[in-house]
């Protein structure tokens, strides 16, 4: 058989529809309560352990970005001022653009560390380094 004609029966062979690759890493919705004038962030352990960073480094973040005093109380953070749903959600993904995924390789797999006292964002999957702005 010719190349072609073992290229033409290998596509036949093929699945009509393919399914559709899933990302392997999803952030979890944010939950977010507003209580007067304060709002409740009930999940950002949770954000923040799923992007490999500690609460606080993203708690400092938010606060920065938010303008804001934010605190722990117990499992959930406050922050004082009212900050709605879709607005939360735009900060966390600016942080995990900036702190967690890879400019080169677009990879989650990345650690925060220092060199010469600089905080450095290093991705795990394909070695590349990358300073990053410390909080």
């Amino acid at each position: 058989m010719k190349y072609e004609e073992l290229l033409n029966r290998a596509e036949e062979l093929l699945p009509k529809e393919t399914k559709k690759e899933e990302e392997r890493f999803k952030l979890p919705a944010p939950k977010v309560k507003i209580q007067g004038n304060r709002t409740y962030f009930v999940n950002l352990a949770e954000i923040a352990n799923r992007c490999g960073r500690k609460p606080e480094h993203l708690l400092k973040f938010l606060a920065r970005e938010l303008a804001t005093f934010g605190n722990t109380e117990g499992s959930q953070v406050v922050f004082v001022g009212k900050f709605g749903y879709t607005l939360v959600k735009e900060k966390i993904l600016m942080y995990f653009r900036e702190f967690v995924k890879c400019p080169e390789c677009g990879k989650p797999d990345t650690q925060i560390i220092k060199e010469d006292r600089q905080p450095v964002m290093k991705c795990m999957a394909c070695g590349a380094k990358h300073p990053v702005r410390s909080l």
